[in-house]
């Protein structure tokens, strides 16, 4: 067995690693309603040893949300997710082009039914991500915003129904966005409220937002690592994703 293992750990390390995680400082771009991240320097090496504080909020930079985040009563922490749940097959759905075409898009049943007829059926406990090559924007808060003269912003996203059909058909696992919510914003606007987000949340899942480099990985046969601090309590937090290429 531990020949094996090894043996499999060397095949992955042959295989393409691309990171789907953005580097975050105070000035990154974040969610309107939070303070920019403070890191702050405890100890240099003149005092012996270098050492650092950091505050941010646990939804900053690429960040898993758990589905406490949203949804209240015994949902689960961060450190209630269970290891092999964060390594999931990777689907990537494309819709980059509608995206730049018109940044209101809200990827639709349709859109989801199109992509498997390309490319088949998603299989059950994937991790769906749509890529809509929003992440091109960062660091620049002001273009992840995108509002127009009166505040209102412009950013694409998931419908419940396109996310009713993954989750409750293809039984997904997760799911993950290049922007700060999983609702688009005309929705939200229409809404009231984030209702995408809740109903992923409300599955007792994860979802990883503010992701990157989705233009590097195939539609299929890619899998994603979802590394995250084991923080007691936290509704979300900072992660680590990346995908190893088949």
């Amino acid at each position: 067995m531990c020949n094996t293992l090894i043996e499999a750990v060397n095949v992955l390390k042959e295989k393409e690693w691309i990171d789907l995680t953005h580097a975050f400082g105070p000035d990154s771009p974040h969610f309107s309603a939070f303070d920019p991240a403070e890191f702050k320097t405890l100890f240099d090496h003149d005092d012996g040893f270098f050492a650092q504080q950091f505050t941010f909020p646990g939804q900053y930079g690429t960040h898993i949300d758990a589905p406490i985040h949203f949804v209240p009563g015994d949902k689960r922490y961060v450190h209630e997710l269970e290891l092999q749940e964060l390594v999931l097959p990777l689907v990537v759905i494309d819709k980059s082009k509608e995206a730049a075409e018109n940044p209101d898009f809200t990827l639709d049943l349709d859109d989801v039914l199109a992509f498997e007829k390309e490319h088949g059926d998603i299989e059950p406990g994937s991790f769906v991500a749509l890529r809509t090559d929003w992440s091109k924007n960062w660091p620049d808060q002001e273009a992840f915003d995108n509002e127009d003269d009166e505040g209102n912003s412009h950013v694409p996203g998931w419908s419940v129904e396109a996310l009713q059909f993954l989750f409750e058909q293809r039984h997904i696992k997760a799911i993950g966005h290049e922007t700060f919510d999983t609702d688009s914003a005309i929705n939200f606007q229409k809404n009231g409220a984030l209702v995408a987000e809740y109903y992923v949340l409300d599955q007792d899942t994860f979802q990883v937002e503010v992701m990157t480099n989705l233009d590097k990985v195939p539609a299929k046969g890619a899998v994603i690592f979802n590394i995250v601090p084991k923080a007691k309590g936290a509704t979300g937090f900072p992660v680590r994703s990346f995908a190893i290429l088949p």
